[in-house]
């Protein structure tokens, strides 16, 4: 029997990824890619190229495709159809202002938590357009349509039909979608944009169909790409899952909304109907790269440097905010290392404290998301940064639970694939792909007795440093 295929496709920060795989089972069956241009702000004409490219072949027999994007980029686009600006991405923090004063604006912090789930910062589509108003009101008069990454990509598939569509989860990303309510906030929208309300794509839900090619493909709702991982992973209630890759993320799957007033947690819809309480890290695998390229070495005798030295580092604490950082938000900070001596000034040292910072730096996140009600038993680790072998000895000691590595694979375009198949199916549930069996996960036992209690030691002095060098209050409580 042939097998029914699905694709899913991961267009994200550097690259498209294209994943076919059998819709019954969700075994890869063939896979593409493509990179993209470097840089905070990127013509999307840059995707669209990409995503021929990495497809080229590759969607021979597929019934279906879902599409995952990075979120909260800006995609402005005129009455033409013409995209007005190269489109500003999520980790392009110039609109840090414009996001400090809608929080102002609108009522504070808490207002903003309770009304769209989050409080506004760089990375949300809200700020950019208030930027985009502010600073380029040209263009702003030229917009008729916002989209987000994922959105633009589907509309171009569909070959540009007169309404654009997304789904809860990406939507949710933009600063002005209340997730709890299932709709956008066009006043805020408005307030954002000068007055004006641009238009926005309809929000599909989980199992629904976009549209088809002009070939008959199924095309479905399409997601952030969180979300699509999520999707990917099926979670289980006491799972989180911790991303690195060029951003960081931590995340999991929850029954109801939040609404953090302190801003660390976004209050996400996921792509199956539920919540994805979320914190993300500008700082995140480029950390290590960095690191290495102080060092002069390539990544593999970074990681064994990092190992050969002792859990904390001789002392040294890296804070590792070399892009700025968006939890805590903090756009226009810098990176600093403390607890420099002649004892401890060793690359081995500088290689544990720089993987150590960066994992400390995401289990701050993960604090953030039980903070806000999310029960977490263990973490799965899965991004470009969890193949590190230095990551994943510094992981469980740093985190305190048990890490759960799954198989390698690129889980934002199966979690779009998984998609697509569920809804070519249209059934009430997404199709059970993931096998739980011991051979595709790498499972790290929970730190005890003195591992555990060095994990402690160095979130400490994490936290420590953070505070005196931004004045960030952090309180680093017992277990």
């Amino acid at each position: 029997m042939t097998a029914e295929l699905v694709a899913g496709i991961d267009s994200s920060t550097q690259s498209t990824k294209v994943v076919v795989c059998d819709a019954r089972t969700g075994e890869v069956v063939r896979t593409g890619r493509a990179p993209h241009p470097e840089g905070t702000e990127v013509d999307p004409a840059a995707w669209w190229q990409a995503f021929g490219e990495a497809t080229d072949g590759v969607l021979d027999g597929v019934r279906a495709v879902g599409i995952g994007g990075q979120q909260h980029g800006m995609v402005t686009v005129d009455e033409a159809g013409e995209v007005v600006r190269p489109a500003l991405l999520w980790n392009d923090t110039r609109s840090a202002q414009a996001a400090q004063d809608l929080t102002e604006e609108l009522g504070g912090a808490g207002v903003w938590a309770k009304s769209v789930g989050s409080v506004p910062v760089a990375s949300f589509t809200v700020t950019k357009l208030r930027w985009l108003a502010e600073h380029e009101p040209a263009n702003a008069d030229r917009v008729a349509r916002v989209l987000l990454p994922h959105d633009w990509l589907t509309w171009r598939l569909l070959g540009k039909p007169e309404t654009a569509v997304t789904d809860r989860g990406d939507a949710s990303g933009t600063g002005y979608f209340s997730p709890t309510e299932n709709a956008y906030r066009l006043d805020v929208l408005a307030h954002a944009f000068g007055g004006r309300t641009p238009e926005v794509p309809t929000v599909l839900g989980p199992a629904d169909v976009a549209g088809h090619t002009d070939k008959g493909v199924v095309v479905s709702a399409g997601t952030g790409d969180n979300m699509a991982a999520a999707l990917a992973l099926e979670l289980a209630p006491g799972d989180a899952v911790i991303s690195i890759g060029t951003s960081g993320t931590v995340f999991g799957v929850a029954e109801t909304g939040s609404a953090d007033a302190t801003g660390l947690v976004a209050g996400f819809a996921d792509a199956t109907g539920k919540f994805l309480p979320l914190t993300a890290a500008l700082n995140a695998a480029r950390v290590l790269t960095a690191g290495a390229a102080l060092l002069g070495v390539e990544l593999s005798e970074f990681d064994r440097l990092a190992l050969a030295a002792e859990p904390g580092a001789g002392g040294l604490t890296l804070l590792p905010y070399l892009d700025g950082e968006r939890t805590p938000n903090l756009p226009g900070a810098t990176g600093s290392l403390h607890g420099l001596t002649r004892a401890n000034m060793t690359p081995e040292n500088l290689a544990r404290a720089t993987v150590e910072g960066m994992v400390c730096g995401l289990a701050a996140g993960l604090d953030a998301v039980r903070a806000q009600g999310l029960d977490v038993r263990r973490v799965l680790l899965i991004g470009g940064g969890a193949q590190s072998a230095a990551v994943r000895a510094v992981a469980p000691i740093v985190l305190g639970v048990p890490v759960v590595i799954p198989e390698a694979g690129e889980y934002v375009a199966l979690g779009a694939a998984r998609q697509a198949a569920w809804a070519l199916a249209g059934t009430a549930e997404a199709p059970a792909w993931v096998s739980e069996g011991p051979g595709n996960r790498l499972v790290l036992d929970e730190p005890a007795g003195a591992q555990r209690a060095a994990g402690k030691e160095i979130q400490r002095r994490h936290l420590e440093v953070r505070e005196a060098a931004h004045h960030v209050p952090a309180k680093f409580g017992e277990d």
